[in-house]
């Protein structure tokens, strides 16, 4: 029987998750994530780091209106955003290909 994705049945005694190469690509994408989780983290626990022990760092004016802690506060924002992109594109280029293989089974 093929199933609707296209992928055929595997027998009953087979589980989808026993495939080594599903198992490998599953830790690739776990490490991946917490890689990028842990980055986040770091960002965002330093910036709150820096607004509890260097108040008068983060209230320098860099212009009128501009503190160093507001321009810090955009960039963990810009970073989050950064982040999310490397992992879409990671995703899109390495994962879902790598996925489509097996799937194939190539």
């Amino acid at each position: 029987m093929i199933y609707p994705s296209g992928a055929p049945e595997r027998s009953a005694g087979t589980s989808p998750i026993s495939d080594a190469r599903l198992q490998a690509l599953a830790a690739r994408r776990w490490k991946t994530a917490i890689w990028l989780t842990g980055a986040m983290v770091a960002i965002y626990f330093g910036f709150i780091a820096l607004i509890a022990f260097q108040k008068p760092l983060m209230g320098r004016l860099l212009a009128r209106g501009l503190s160093v802690g507001i321009l810090s506060g955009a960039l963990v924002i810009v970073s989050a955003w950064l982040l999310t992109w490397v992992y879409v594109r990671w995703a899109n280029t390495r994962y879902d290909e790598e996925l489509a293989r097996i799937i194939r089974n190539d």
